[in-house]
């Protein structure tokens, strides 16, 4: 089954700030390895109940105006229910069903088929917890 399904943990430090961290290139180093030139399907999933992962573009400000939406939809106040951690840590949980906890992206000939400016990125607002796992998981 190693031919047909390998994964990988990845750690990310993000910090004690809200952060958009770009891992594409982490996932096309993983599908390197494990892909060897085929077909299949690289699966992105984060297992934090406070961080998500999103496909788009970064460096032009679309990673910034995400956390601004993100701070408009969910304001870091007194207003959650979930109240320990940082003040409005309550809508750090709240953001994985805005920002899933995963993707599913196709890969084609041991490359990961995105779109000219689409990256692959762990979004994480909890400013409480600076290190993050990613599981990439390649099945072909």
């Amino acid at each position: 089954m190693s031919d047909v399904f390998t994964t990988r943990v990845l750690n990310v430090s993000t910090g004690s700030t809200e952060r958009v961290a770009d891992i594409t290139g982490d996932c096309e180093s993983f599908l390197r390895e494990a892909a060897a030139g085929r077909d299949g399907l690289l699966n992105v999933f984060v297992p934090h109940a406070t961080a998500g992962i999103a496909v788009l573009e970064t460096g032009a400000g679309s990673d910034d105006d995400l956390l601004a939406a993100l701070h408009t939809l969910l304001p870091a106040d007194d207003r959650w229910q979930h109240r320990h951690g940082s003040p409005g840590h309550g809508r750090d949980h709240v953001l994985p069903a805005l920002v899933p906890p995963h993707a599913t992206l196709p890969v084609l000939g041991g490359r990961l088929e995105l779109g000219t400016w689409q990256s692959v990125c762990l979004v994480d607002t909890n400013k409480d917890n600076p290190e993050r796992k990613v599981r990439l998981s390649f099945l072909g």
